[in-house]
């Protein structure tokens, strides 16, 4: 068993905690404290990562409508809309109230697409569902993970033991494949490394006949629940789908980069600064080979 202190450090460094349904008086009297599927976490970060953004146009037809550490995209397709990620449980709520003041109809709402199966970005995924009738799309094991609103057993974050309201109504689609509404078409890359099932998403925003290449990309944090060793035999699949995504990512055309955590990329809700894409890649890179080094040298926490 790790210490009390080591434990501390791996939560404020990872990009997902212990969760745990909140026992504080205040979170019972919510509008939503009693409803199943968003009923609150009592996250260390959670104030953190919900701290409230008015939506945000970012380019083109494509908005911002999450928060200041989880970012949730909307694009305008002309024929529906289509969101990128749910972050927490109780984050649903304000997400659809950020759709409406752009103006959008959350019925309007076609597809839900799904970075990881992590209850930080998924947790809101079944009552937005459920509140828009919309379909969640995820890579085949990202939805394993959805339906089971569970960590797999090969996360590195497993010994978190996590869970969050599953998803029922998926579509999966594969590394490579488009999926197509109205005037806009998305790319699901597969991105492996955070998870063995994390998809990035992919898409080209227009104004007038100046166009950006806008790409929403999956967590690559190089982080683990405690006893977790990314050296080990069994961790195989993992560095190399790290080292998978970081090709991918700098192969990507990217003019501009919405991370799953808006810190990861920059400063800022997205990154349009020249390759953001690498730029990207090259953070976990580098937080990565720190992760190896340290436990090869046997001063890993």
């Amino acid at each position: 068993m790790i210490a009390r202190m080591t434990i501390a450090v791996l939560l404020a460094t990872a990009s997902i905690t212990p969760p745990a349904i909140s026992k504080e008086p205040h979170a019972q009297t919510t509008g939503f404290a009693n409803d199943p599927f968003t009923r609150p976490m009592a996250l260390e970060k959670a104030k953190e990562w919900l701290a409230p953004l008015p939506p945000e146009k970012v380019f083109g037809r494509s908005y911002l409508v999450g928060f200041k550490g989880l970012s949730v995209a909307l694009i305008d397709t002309g024929s529906g809309l289509v969101l990128i990620d749910g972050a927490l449980p109780q984050a649903a709520p304000a997400i659809l109230e950020n759709v409406r003041r752009l103006g959008f109809d959350p019925k309007s709402i076609k597809f839900i697409l799904s970075t990881e199966p992590h209850f930080d970005h998924a947790g809101g995924l079944a009552a937005l569902a459920r509140d828009t009738g919309a379909t969640v799309v995820a890579s085949a094991r990202g939805a394993d993970g959805l339906r089971l609103g569970a960590l797999a057993r090969d996360d590195p974050q497993f010994g978190y033991g996590s869970r969050w309201p599953r998803v029922t109504r998926l579509r999966v689609m594969k590394d490579g494949e488009v999926l197509k509404l109205g005037r806009t078409a998305i790319t699901a890359y597969a991105t492996p490394g955070h998870t063995i099932g994390s998809m990035s998403w992919a898409w080209q925003a227009c104004e007038g006949k100046t166009c950006k290449a806008i790409v929403f990309a999956a967590s690559l944090n190089p982080v683990s629940a405690g006893g977790y060793r990314y050296t080990g035999p069994s961790s195989a699949a993992i560095v190399g789908g790290f080292a998978a995504s970081y090709r991918r990512m700098d192969s990507l055309a990217c003019d501009l980069l919405i991370s799953a955590h808006p810190d990861n990329a920059g400063e800022g809700r997205y990154n349009d600064k020249l390759r953001p894409c690498r730029s990207y890649a090259e953070r976990s890179r580098k937080l990565l080979a720190k992760r190896l080094a340290s436990e090869r040298g046997g001063t890993a926490e």
